[in-house]
């Protein structure tokens, strides 16, 4: 875990974590996980689902990596994605791991993100694919999250939450099967299942920004960024900026 960890000096370490992965008896996971965050000091919330596991949580540095190291001696988690970053501030009070049909809500049945999603786009090579003038960027974001920040020339669904990316798909989305399509989301998880989506709906060339936007922002110095604004977070942080460092919002 020390090779991914950023080096900080706040009290507070931050893991965002998901993985989608077929959890036949997902309920079984749901007590001794929530035994493992509660002996370790660990808040937030981790979603469990047949699809996988998905959460945010917090805590010393020590607990987290100790909640994380349990996860990954799981064979089924044992390439567990995670993200860090640093509160100076408890960003979560209590920790809840809840049981749901779906990791991140999207409503449509059969949508097979573990086995079916698009191709992986490093940070690095980020830049490169959104700037060729035949690919279409899509934000697969909230309205309210793409207003503080998104990449330059990115289409907006506009959505009000998850939920409605399909719609906006099936009626809007000005593409073709073969159209190289690039989709980005704050953690991985949303354009994860996004680009799933889009092949489900006969869409071949979709790729995926790899550890979302706040990877890239951990990961791209800012003078070659192609990031505007700052990066919406689901805690008390609100935003992170370049360096995922606490924004302004």
């Amino acid at each position: 875990m020390n090779q991914d960890l950023p080096k900080n000096n706040s009290r507070y370490l931050v893991a965002a974590l998901y993985k989608f992965v077929t959890l036949e008896a997902f309920a079984e996971l749901r007590e001794p996980l929530q035994g493992a965050c509660r002996e370790n000091g660990v808040m937030g919330t981790i979603l469990l689902a047949h699809e996988g596991i998905n959460g945010t949580i917090s805590g010393p540095e020590q607990g987290i990596r100790a909640v994380i190291d349990w996860l990954r001696n799981q064979s089924r988690f044992s390439d567990l994605d995670v993200k860090y970053s640093w509160s100076d501030h408890p960003p979560f009070y209590r920790m809840k791991v809840r049981l749901k049909k779906e990791i991140v809500t999207l409503g449509v049945p059969d949508v097979d993100a573990a086995n079916e999603a698009g191709t992986y786009v490093d940070p690095q090579d980020w830049n490169a694919l959104i700037s060729q003038p035949d690919v279409v960027v899509v934000d697969t974001r909230n309205d309210y999250e793409v207003a503080i920040g998104t990449f330059e020339n990115a289409q907006n669904p506009k959505t009000e939450s998850f939920r409605d990316l399909p719609d906006w798909v099936d009626t809007q989305l000005e593409a073709n099967p073969d159209t190289k399509i690039a989709m980005f989301c704050t953690g991985g998880i949303r354009c994860e299942k996004s680009t799933a989506l889009l092949k489900s709906r006969g869409y071949e060339n979709v790729f995926h920004l790899k550890g979302g936007i706040l990877k890239y922002l951990e990961n791209i110095p800012e003078e070659n960024s192609l990031w505007q604004g700052e990066c919406f977070v689901f805690d008390d942080r609100v935003s992170l900026g370049h360096g995922l460092v606490p924004g302004q919002m």
